[in-house]
């Protein structure tokens, strides 16, 4: 018996000391966090096998590229034109399966709210994280999920300019340098970009600000000891709120949503699979992300971050065939070098 419960111990222990953020670094997934501390990767790695991590890390870019790929289909290919209603599906999928995960399967131990203080906290990181996923997935609308990704991939920008004007912490001007080309290549992206959208424009960087506020608020809200909540406990209670939140607004803002839905389900019957795993692989892309995490490093996950988006950029071009111009991919390329070159500087500055 004893044998048995200490991975459970050992996991408990490892959450109470690194507690991970939840992810959304795509605009279309709850997936999207990938700036939380996490436990170092020599005693995680130590305990797992290569096969193992490399299973963790398959199953982390299939589900984060699935769960972009799907929305996009969704959104612009099967006219299934509901952007809020399509997050709300998202968050009871995570609701019901982070239950399920938590309380049938015991995966990670159930935390507790512990006050009212605590409860308003994660109700405004609900609030403030469905309005980044339902700006990424309108964007979605308008942009080709090429220019989608560059615009996201400026988010270590955003997260430095909450973090100093919210929190009033300071980088090496190195740190901060390395930004530039962050930020220039999404303006050479933008000039390049054959199928440019101010509207999707906007929509995406404002979910990619409030993405990176999101992280910051969460450092400050739940700093306190007493209220540390692991990534899938944080789920948890946050995927519910969001529910009562979207619900409502997918109800006046997309009038006759529900009945539109049946209808279009009725008339393309591979509506309901597409949704229900549209909606399931957004919690694998979280819960994938939350391993990979614990057993790697938050380096690594930032790494695989940059990679998984030039790699959704070219399957997406292959898929969609959205026009793309040398001009496009080099602002792209830019903001990818810079954002590397950040992840550097702050590791190594810090």
């Amino acid at each position: 018996m004893a044998h048995e419960r200490k991975p459970l111990l050992q996991l408990q222990e490892d959450l109470e000391q690194h507690p991970t953020a939840m992810s959304s670094s795509s605009p279309s997934s709850l997936s999207e966090t990938q700036q939380s501390p996490a436990p170092s990767s020599s005693s995680s790695s130590s305990r797992s096998g290569p096969i193992f991590i490399a299973s963790l890390i398959a199953l982390w870019y299939s589900s984060n590229i699935g769960v972009i790929l799907l929305n996009k289909f969704l959104l612009s290919n099967y006219n299934f034109r509901f952007p809020i209603f399509l997050t709300m599906c998202h968050m009871a999928a995570c609701s019901f399966f982070s239950y399920a995960s938590i309380v049938f399967f015991r995966w990670v131990p159930l935390q507790a709210v512990r006050s009212r203080s605590q409860l308003v906290k994660i109700a405004t990181l609900s609030v403030v994280f469905c309005g980044s996923v339902v700006g990424g997935n309108v964007s979605l609308r308008y942009l080709p999920v090429s220019f989608n990704q560059a615009v996201g991939a400026t988010t270590p920008f955003f997260t430095a300019v909450f973090a100093y004007f919210v929190t009033l912490k300071r980088e090496a001007w190195v740190t901060y340098a390395a930004l530039i080309p962050v930020v220039a290549g999404v303006v050479i992206a933008s000039g390049g970009e054959p199928s440019f959208h101010l509207f999707g424009f906007i929509m995406c960087i404002s979910a990619t600000a409030a993405r990176a506020f999101k992280s910051v608020l969460q450092g400050v809200l739940l700093s306190s000891e007493g209220e540390k909540l692991n990534s899938m406990n944080l789920l948890l209670y946050m995927a519910p709120i969001a529910v009562l939140v979207l619900l409502p607004a997918s109800l006046v803002m997309e009038p006759n949503v529900l009945d539109l839905t049946l209808s279009l389900g009725r008339e393309k019957k591979y509506l309901w699979p597409l949704l229900f795993l549209n909606a399931s692989t957004a919690y694998v892309a979280n819960l994938s992300n939350f391993l990979v995490t614990k057993h790697t490093s938050a380096l690594t996950l930032q790494v695989l971050g940059n990679a998984k988006g030039a790699v959704a950029v070219v399957i997406s071009i292959l898929l969609f065939r959205n026009p793309v111009t040398v001009m496009g991919i080099g602002g792209y390329a830019i903001t990818v070098m810079g954002v590397v070159a950040y992840s550097q500087a702050k590791k190594k500055f810090k």
